[in-house]
């Protein structure tokens, strides 16, 4: 071949290899709602050739490669989409619509009404046991550090949550979605009981305002849903010692992480505290109290998890008071109670289903004795005895629908059996609540879900049934800010102190409805809510006095002729980002309520209910210092009190005020402090806190209320046991540091 046919050939062989890898052009627009959107990766599947939207969602790339291929459309946010293509000689030119992914992460979750703190995910206020343990004034109660959150008031003489408008008795506190009956521990009038659970106990909790869940009933004004602790990370022991109490307790983990057990044992006396401190109360017999508890946890092959916790209390006290009426000089009140609740629970996936049982028991007697003191004498007793069974059974089926939407249904079986002596009062009240209720979460997308609810139930000693229907709705307004809607109608036996004698009762009654607006962003929380909700056949009493000598009365259920109602508006605001080294956090409530019921003669603002609450939380932890800081400060609205009496008009008892007013505004600055003397030390042993904790700390003369003679031409106020107290504490942990958690929740 001559010369000139070699540099054809030569030519025609670069042509045809140019022409075999020529660039071709793939371009296109991605779209969501007919909108163009940017950051979506776009890629010749298992190639390297691809790109990324530009922010009116087109794209552009080029490829030497031929024949059919696939082009992939990602996004976390979006679902993938995948187009089949043929590449060929020529440029190619390629749309995309995209559908939102359905995430449990990203989807909007119904929470008006909740502040829940057991999925991260899903909280809109935390308060994690640390955050408890660390709110200053709390006490290390859960009960207590409720108190600093929105519409939960400041109750002292009583013992209970008073939500919105509601009594300490409208609200239900559950473990691991059990009944807990008799959360507090048993007291005598004027001191508030305090909680008989540790808060080391729980793991998380779901604090519910109002427009709670379906699977809870029996509180017409908010619940709590406390979730116990699953296996420890380790075994431990801990030992917690202070003038007030000593308690120790361990935890023993198998080898193998399935199962564990503990216990633990507590002894309180206050006697100490009394040569200390000034108190307002005089103890004639100083408050102590022994307690114990029992728990296991097993993990089974099949995936199931078995929990149980037992406990066991027992408390005494002795209180003298100012005689009010002329035949003695002073009122006489002991106490001894004791209680003991089991808790039982069961968890375990069935394919599609998740099945969560439990059963709990519980026993409480109080034994308060009355008597009265003259010229050092004192009289007779006269014995006023509870004695209370409790059995409580539920079980719920749940079956995931998608990664946001699931049903659920379930039963609950409620039997209470109390036998009450009060000298002419003698009784023995029964009554098995039954229930059944189905739910549904409807996530739609990420933006809306819904969740509806239905419940019913029936009494045996009212021989009354209910239904009541409960909705929720909740929409993302954008990135950060979300609003919810809850609707719910609630029901609730009449209180069994009230059944002291013959009367047709029927279930009391509340719809609640509340709306929420939320922004949450990373280290920054701020929820506004409004609420109303309307109470309807609440119960109506009179008096009876058993004994007129030590001006001893119990109100006796009449009818359902009660009603009121409650409207507010609140603030919560909580911030970890702003200032450094800072955890705040801020909560307002506005309470407009009235009710007529118990022996209210007429509508009248509840005298549990301040129209202006504020409370304000900080903690700081200084790492160089070894040291926790943490305040808070409540103030609420001066709330109303009335001395209620009755007399005769025309043949019959009427109830009428006889004096009333307003209370002085409650203040009260606490401060905290929490050392770890061994942060930072390398081979520790031993992991201690040392705490310092002031309540009250400019010393504050609150009131709680007054009581008042049978005539009511005397009174005494009701105020706390000391105005200022000092606690110090050493909590010593082996086993396990714990420090760690302390810090983290205190940055």
């Amino acid at each position: 071949m001559n010369t000139q046919g070699k540099k054809l050939l030569l030519l025609i062989a670069f042509l045809s290899f140019i022409a075999g890898y020529s660039q071709i052009k793939i371009s296109g627009k991605v779209t969501f709602k007919s909108k163009g959107v940017n950051e979506i990766n776009v890629t010749l599947k298992d190639t390297y050739d691809g790109a990324t939207t530009d922010a009116q969602g087109n794209f552009s790339f080029e490829t030497s490669e031929k024949g059919n291929h696939v082009l992939t459309f990602t996004h976390p946010k979006y679902q993938n989409v995948e187009k089949s293509i043929v590449i060929d000689h020529q440029d190619i030119s390629v749309n995309a619509e995209l559908k939102e992914q359905i995430s449990e992460i990203d989807a909007v979750v119904v929470s008006a009404g909740s502040i829940e703190a057991s999925d991260k995910k899903r909280a809109t206020a935390l308060l994690t046991p640390i955050d408890i343990y660390t709110t200053a004034g709390a006490d290390g109660q859960i009960s207590s550090a409720l108190n600093y959150l929105p519409g939960v008031q400041k109750v002292g003489e009583t013992e209970g949550l008073f939500i919105r408008g509601g009594t300490g008795t409208e609200s239900k506190i559950f473990m691991d979605g059990s009944l807990i009956n008799n959360y507090f521990s048993n007291s005598v009038p004027g001191i508030a009981g305090r909680d008989r659970f540790n808060t080391s106990l729980f793991k998380g909790n779901v604090f519910s305002s109002g427009g709670y869940s379906a699977l809870y009933g029996q509180a017409l004004s908010g619940a709590l849903m406390l979730e116990s602790v699953d296996l420890p990370d380790q075994s431990s022991y801990d030992l917690g010692i202070s003038p007030i109490f000593l308690n120790a307790g361990f935890q023993k983990l198998s080898d193998d992480k399935t199962h564990s057990f503990g216990a633990s044992l507590g002894y309180s006396l206050l006697s100490v505290m009394q040569k200390v401190f000034n108190f307002n109360t005089d103890f004639i017999n100083a408050p102590q109290g022994l307690n114990g508890d029992f728990n296991f946890r097993i993990k089974t092959k099949s995936g199931g998890f078995f929990k149980y916790y037992g406990m066991y209390d027992s408390n005494k006290m002795g209180v003298r008071t100012e005689g009010l009426e002329p035949g003695y000089d002073f009122a006489l009140i002991r106490l001894k109670g004791k209680n003991t609740y089991h808790n039982l629970s069961f968890k375990q996936k069935f394919g599609k289903y998740l099945l969560n049982a439990g059963t709990s028991y519980s026993y409480n007697r109080s034994d308060l004795n009355f008597s009265t003191e003259k010229n050092d004498i004192e009289s007779e007793a006269t014995k006023l005895l509870t004695d209370g069974n409790y059995i409580n059974f539920k079980a719920v089926l749940e079956r995931k629908m998608n990664k946001i939407s699931a049903l659920r249904a379930g039963f609950e079986m409620n039997n209470t059996d109390e036998k009450l002596n009060f000298g002419q009062v003698q009784k023995d009240y029964k009554d098995l609540i039954s229930a059944a209720f189905v739910e549904t979460d409807l996530g739609f997308s990420n933006a809306l879900s819904a969740k509806i609810g239905l419940r019913a139930e029936h009494s045996s000693f009212l021989e009354k049934s209910n239904i009541a229907p409960r909705f929720a709705l909740a929409y993302r307004l954008a990135k950060d800010w979300t609003t919810s809607f809850a609707y719910g109608l609630f029901y609730q036996n009449p209180e069994s102190k009230y059944i002291n004698g013959p009367a047709d009762l029927d279930f009391q009654k509340s719809q609640h409805y509340i709306f929420q607006v939320q922004r949450s962003s990373e280290g920054r929380n701020l929820r506004f809510e409004a609420f109303y909700k309307k109470y309807d056949q609440l119960i109506k009493t009179y008096n009876i006095t058993p004994n007129k000598e030590q001006n001893q009365q119990v109100q006796t259920a009449l009818n359902n002729n009660g009603y009121g109602y409650a409207k507010g508006l609140e603030l919560f605001w909580r911030d970890k980002k702003t200032l450094e080294n800072i955890d705040y956090w801020i909560s307002y409530s506005f309470l407009d309520s009235k009710r007529d019921f118990t022996n209210y003669p007429v509508s009248l603002r509840p005298n549990f209910a301040s129209a202006h609450t504020l409370s304000a939380v900080a903690k700081r932890f200084i790492p160089e210092w070894k040291l926790g800081v943490n305040l808070s400060y409540t103030y609420s609205k001066g709330r109303p009190y009335y001395d209620i009496a009755t007399k005769t008009e025309n043949s019959n008892v009427v109830n009428y005020i006889r004096n009333e007013g307003k209370l002085k505004d409650y203040n009260a600055l606490n401060i905290s402090f929490d050392y770890l003397p061994n942060l930072g030390k390398k081979d520790a042993k031993a992991f201690t806190v040392l705490v310092l904790s002031v309540s009250n700390v400019l010393g504050s003369k609150n009131i709680y209320g007054y009581n008042f003679s049978l005539d009511g031409t005397r009174s005494s106020s009701v105020v706390p046991p000391v105005n200022t107290f000092v606690f110090v504490g050493a909590f010593i942990s082996f086993g396990v540091d714990r420090t760690q958690d302390a810090i983290n929740n205190n940055l």
